[in-house]
């Protein structure tokens, strides 16, 4: 078997012809703003990976999507990063009520249109709850008027919808949260520049800003609220799907440094052997708390045992990353820019909510059996 068979083997039964378009597509073209990945992906399917065969998707396992993701990861960082966000929004979607039956017909345009969904969900901001939106609103008769940015927001550029947690003023005052489905051609929506750095600069991480826009009541769904910094169910089963599908895709990024190394074959074979034992027990990690999330396991232990696999793979990533770069050589690092720029990627997941400093204290709490909170 060779290394990332098993991945890449499962992303093409889900969308036939996607890795090999990446493979002899150049790295520095996939990371860029405006990159083919996004169009390739739409093409092969992509979109409808999460969404339930009942709806026309492909309804893949939590094995197989972070399989898929580590296999995309592997061959454009930005595109693993971008695609998340649209499976996570899927997902969401997917454990949602709507009322009515109306999520499974919405999830049914996706699939026919293979339609892909930007993530304004709430995240880390400096001085800022994770649970706290950055979107608001009021009502008006049975819509929502909401107003606000997001940034960044991976897939700005190439979204058809955004999905996105929105705080709303009842008019008694009080206030609670919703998840808000708004068509990308909604008046009041417009996208600006945000993302400055050129690592990742293909995921399309602008900012989108509403004003004003009017969402119909039957694009949105009340959710329940948290007084006290503790995620809900749809938060929570949220959280788990993130976490699990950035940190494959992350892995993957490092994957691709490895397979570097091995495909090389100067390094002593101890040297690549532990690098390939690293990397395939991070993954033997993540696919230990995907199979529980396909056994129906749920709520604040699911998501502390995900968390805790996400750091510690986030740790293995760093390490692997440093090995495989000096590995592969001065020469590989002059002569072409990949393994720096995938070194540089690597770095990414760090960065995505909640971060280990963030979660440290919340962690002990609970793990000396106080509620988890994430907030």
């Amino acid at each position: 078997m060779q290394f990332l068979e098993t991945e890449r083997a499962t992303l093409e039964r889900f969308m036939p012809g996607l890795d090999a378009d990446l493979a002899r597509t150049p790295l520095a073209d996939l990371e860029k703003p405006g990159n083919p990945a996004l169009a390739l992906f739409k093409a092969a399917g992509g979109p409808n990976l999460l969404i339930p065969t009942e709806q026309g998707g492909y309804g893949a396992t939590p094995v197989e999507a972070v399989r898929a993701q580590r296999a995309i990861g592997a061959r454009s960082p930005s595109l693993g990063v971008a695609t998340t966000m649209h499976h996570f929004s899927v997902a969401s979607l997917a454990e949602a009520s709507l009322g009515d039956g109306f999520e499974w017909m919405l999830l049914e345009g996706i699939a026919a249109g293979r339609l892909l969904l930007a993530s304004g969900f709430a995240e880390g901001r400096s001085g800022a709850a994770i649970l706290s939106p950055t979107l608001r609103a009021v009502r008006r008769g049975g819509n929502l008027i909401v107003t606000g940015s997001k940034k960044p927001c991976s897939l700005s550029r190439s979204m058809d919808l955004l999905t996105a947690s929105v705080a709303v003023t009842d008019e008694d005052g009080r206030e609670r949260m919703a998840v808000a489905v708004i068509p990308v051609d909604s008046p009041g929506l417009e996208v600006r520049p945000f993302w400055n750095n050129f690592v990742l600069a293909g995921a399309e991480s602008d900012e989108v800003v509403l004003k004003d826009v009017e969402v119909p009541k039957r694009l949105v769904v009340m959710t329940d609220s948290s007084e006290d910094q503790r995620p809900d169910k749809l938060q929570t089963s949220g959280f788990i799907w993130f976490e699990l599908l950035v940190t494959a895709s992350y892995l993957g990024a490092a994957s691709a440094l490895v397979e570097g190394v091995l495909s090389a074959g100067r390094a002593d074979a101890v040297e690549r052997a532990a690098l390939v034992i690293e990397t395939e027990a991070a993954m033997a990690m993540l696919e230990g708390v995907a199979r529980a999330k396909e056994a129906w396991e749920d709520g604040e232990e699911m998501l502390a045992r995900v968390l805790c696999v996400r750091y510690a793979v986030q740790d293995a990533i760093s390490r692997i990353n440093r090995r495989a770069v000096e590995l592969l050589g001065g020469m590989s690092y002059i002569g072409s820019s990949d393994a720096a720029y995938l070194s540089a990627a690597c770095a990414g997941l760090m960065f995505h909510p909640p971060s280990r400093t963030h979660m440290s204290d919340q962690l002990c709490d609970h793990f000396a059996g106080l509620p988890l909170r994430v907030g």
